[in-house]
C-alpha cells in the first residue's frame, strides 16, 4: 500500500510503528514500513482485513482525528466482525464532549447500534456483561438530551440490592444509606458535567438519583429514565418501573443476566422482561458480549473463563440430574429458571 500524505502516515504509524503494529498484531499479519508504503504478509483473509483497516484509518489521519491504541484494536475487531463495516460512521459519532477529557463516542459496532437504537426506541434493553458501556453510554446520551432540551428531567434509578454481602443496617439519613447503591451513577454523571452543574441540576430536581423502590406511583413524563442492574429486579418491580413511563419520556434499562444478586429462588425481573416483551413494537434490545467490553483487557478472559466454567458445570448437571457427584461439589441447582446467586438480603431502603 502507498500512501501520499507523509504526516498522516506518520500519524497513523505512531511513535516507532507501535499503532501499525498494534494493527497487525489485531488483525494476524505482519507490516512492514519503508519510506511511504506498507507491505502486508499473511493469509488473504487476514491480508485483506488488514489493507482494509489501514485505509480507513488512514482517513481519520488525513483529516487530523487519528485514533487511539485502544480505538484502533477495537476497529480492527470491528472489521473482523463485519468486513464491510464504515470506520467513520462509528467512531465520529460524537455523543458528548465533557469539559475535561475525550469525546465519548461508540467504541465498536455494537456500541453504535445501541446508541442509534436509543435516539430512535423509547425503551432499549441494554443486556450484556460488565464493561460493555451499557450505562455509560446511557447516560451519556441524557445527559445530550437533556442539554438539548429534548427531555426535561433526567431520572436514574437503581435496585438497592447488595452485590453478595450483607452490609447491615447502615447509618445515617435515608439519603446517606441509598448513596452507596447510586455511586455508580454518580460516578458516571460527574464525568460528564462539572461539579456545580450537577449540584444544580440535582438541586433544582432536573436530575434525580434514587433506589428503584421510589418509583412506585410516579408518572415520569418529558423524561429520560435510565434502569441500571436491572437482573436485580423482581418482574413485579421491572412491570412497575415500566409503566411509569409517561409522554415525551425514553426508558434504557441495562442489567448483566449473569450476574444477579437477588436472594435464591427469585425470578430476575430482566430475565423475565425479555421473554415478555420480545417482538413488541417501540421496544429494542441490545445484546452485547464479552467481545464488546471496553475495559481492561483481562476483563474480556475473565468473562470467558467464567462462561467456559459455567458451561462446564451445566454439562456435568446434565450427565448427573440428581446432582450426586461426591463430596465438595456443587449442590443441585433446581430447574425452575430461577436465578441461583448467594442469598443476599435487600436494604431498608428497598423493602421500605
Amino acid at each position: 500500500m502507498v500512501f501520499d500524505d507523509a504526516d498522516a502516515l506518520m500519524s497513523l504509524c505512531g511513535q516507532s510503528n507501535r499503532r501499525l503494529k498494534l494493527v497487525g498484531r489485531v488483525a494476524g499479519v505482519s507490516l512492514h514500513l519503508r519510506g511511504n508504503e506498507v507491505t502486508i504478509e499473511g493469509e488473504a483473509t487476514e491480508v485483506a482485513l488488514a489493507r482494509s483497516a489501514l485505509d480507513q484509518l488512514y482517513g481519520f489521519a488525513l483529516r487530523g482525528k487519528p485514533l487511539s491504541g485502544e480505538d484502533i484494536a477495537r476497529a480492527v475487531k470491528v472489521l473482523q466482525a463485519d468486513r464491510h463495516a464504515d470506520l467513520r460512521n462509528i467512531f465520529s459519532d460524537t455523543i458528548l464532549v465533557p469539559r475535561a477529557g475525550r469525546p465519548i463516542t461508540p467504541k465498536g459496532l455494537a456500541q453504535k447500534q445501541y446508541v442509534d437504537a436509543v435516539r430512535n426506541c423509547d425503551i432499549v434493553f441494554a443486556v450484556g456483561p460488565a464493561g460493555t458501556g451499557k450505562t455509560y453510554l446511557a447516560m451519556a446520551m441524557a445527559v445530550r438530551a437533556l442539554l438539548d432540551k429534548e427531555v426535561k428531567r433526567i431520572v436514574l434509578t437503581r435496585p438497592a440490592v447488595e452485590a453478595g454481602e450483607r452490609l447491615g443496617f447502615l447509618p445515617g439519613s435515608l439519603e446517606e444509606k441509598v448513596n452507596p447503591y447510586l455511586r455508580p451513577l454518580y460516578d458516571a454523571l460527574h464525568d460528564m458535567l462539572d461539579f456545580n452543574r450537577v449540584r444544580r441540576f440535582m438541586e433544582q430536581d432536573v436530575i434525580e438519583v434514587a433506589p428503584l423502590a421510589f418509583m412506585r406511583g410516579r408518572t415520569l413524563n418529558d423524561c429520560f429514565v435510565i434502569l441500571d442492574e436491572a437482573q436485580n429486579t423482581t418482574g413485579e418491580q421491572m412491570k412497575m418501573f415500566l409503566t411509569r413511563l409517561g409522554f415525551g419520556s425514553k426508558a434504557v434499562v441495562t442489567g448483566d443476566i449473569t450476574q444477579s444478586d437477588l436472594p435464591s429462588g427469585t425470578r430476575s425481573g430482566l430475565r423475565e422482561a425479555i421473554r415478555v416483551l420480545d417482538g413488541v413494537p417501540g421496544i429494542h434490545f441490545s445484546r452485547f458480549t464479552e467481545a464488546d467490553v471496553v475495559r481492561h483487557p483481562l476483563v474480556q478472559d475473565i468473562i470467558r473463563a467464567y462462561e467456559r466454567f459455567e458451561r462446564l458445570r451445566e454439562d456435568g448437571r446434565r450427565r448427573d440430574p440428581r446432582g450426586d457427584r461426591g463430596p465438595g461439589a456443587d449442590p443441585p441447582v433446581p430447574d425452575d429458571g430461577a436465578d441461583q446467586p448467594p442469598a443476599v438480603v435487600a436494604s431498608d431502603a428497598e423493602t421500605g
